[in-house]
């Protein structure tokens, strides 16, 4: 019999167990920095296992050597990069970023009447077009400025981190197997063998994963420094590391890394003749691009997102469509990981299932 002590009891039970859930979402909320630091540890960690495997298994390095190689490994390329890359990436940021949004505007407005002098030849109206758009009084010109400065931003906080990151991914790689050992003795007995194929396997493909995305941007960047240096002119470097980045977006990132370029391209070569200079500079950085882009969709991408994680092109481009519209651009850049995540798991524990079995069946 349902009594009014019992009622109490579960409402203080319910009240009890939404406290504690909140308290525990606001205690993460207060360390996301910290946990942000440990998933982006997992990804340098995934790419620098083979090295380590290597180290290990064919010269056979003593796991704690082998993890400072390792670690020493990607410290000295990180400097590399930073010596030879970053201060020119920077010096090259802060001048687009020091623009003045007057001139940029001006610079728009002496490009609008080129083009309507040009287009005129083809009885095109482009002041009709544009005034239909309100393109000048719309547009917000301190956009891009912004954004080289939030990406300015973004790099002195990452530095910041960096020491955490190397440190926390330092002891992933070298406590790999009794991160294992550990993980065996509180995992139930029934699921034990199960939960740790699960982790071996997702070890494994997202390794793939991560070591192809990092050939392809690499790929991607040199292309497009190459179309730029030829046709582009200035701020070819900063341009290319800026679109080849937006290539981690699948599908939109290398439309709008395009559209970038061709803008850029007609900025820097303002004062040149329309005609024969600044026009056709532009039609054939975007050309350029949408061939390098034809390589990376047909070579690269299938390679990556098929090959790499064994899903069929289709079902990755609905997975990466449907992440992008319920969670926007985050979605779409952890859709391919995490759809590998649940397909491995759904493996192990669900092998039975039609539906599981189809959407597994090359795993």
């Amino acid at each position: 019999m349902i009594t009014s002590k019992v009622i109490s009891k579960g409402i203080l039970r319910a009240i009890g167990t939404i406290i504690l859930v909140c308290l525990v979402l606001f205690f993460i909320y207060k360390i996301k920095i910290v946990i942000l630091y440990l998933c982006i540890s997992l990804i340098p960690c995934l790419i620098a296992n083979p090295l380590l495997q290597f180290l290990k298994t064919k010269l056979k390095f003593k796991n704690t050597f082998a993890t400072i190689t390792t670690l020493f490994t990607f410290i000295l390329l990180l400097i590399g990069f930073t010596l030879l890359f970053v201060p020119l990436i920077i010096s090259q940021a802060e001048n687009l970023s020091l623009l003045d949004t007057n001139v940029l505007k001006n610079q728009l407005e002496v490009l609008e009447s080129n083009l309507e002098v040009y287009l005129k030849l083809y009885n095109i109206d482009l002041v009709g077009i544009i005034q239909n758009f309100n393109l000048s009084s719309n547009l917000d010109f301190n956009l891009f400025t912004n954004f080289i400065n939030t990406v300015l931003d973004l790099l002195a906080g990452f530095g910041l981190g960096l020491v955490s990151v190397f440190f926390i991914t330092y002891f992933f790689l070298k406590e790999q197997i009794n991160f294992k050992e550990n993980i065996k003795k509180i995992l139930p007995d029934n699921n034990e063998e199960k939960i740790l194929n699960s982790i071996e396997k997702i070890n494994y493909l997202l390794t793939r994963y991560f070591i192809g995305l990092l050939v392809q941007l690499s790929v991607v960047f040199i292309l497009y420094y190459i179309v730029l240096v030829i046709f582009g002119g200035e701020n070819a470097f900063i341009i290319a590391f800026l679109c080849a980045l937006l290539n981690i977006i699948p599908y939109i990132g290398p439309i709008i890394g395009t559209v970038l370029a061709g803008i850029l391209t007609m900025i820097s070569t303002i004062g040149m003749d329309f005609k024969t200079e600044m026009l056709p500079s532009t039609i054939y950085v975007v050309f350029g691009f949408l061939v390098v882009q034809a390589i990376d969709n047909n070579i690269s991408q299938p390679i990556i997102f098929s090959k790499s994680v064994k899903s069929h092109p289709l079902e990755i481009f609905l997975i990466i469509l449907i992440s992008g519209i319920t969670f926007g651009i985050f979605g779409m850049v952890i859709a391919v990981p995490l759809f590998t995540i649940i397909k491995v798991i759904a493996k192990e524990f669900l092998p039975n299932n039609k539906i599981v079995s189809i959407l597994t069946k090359k795993l």
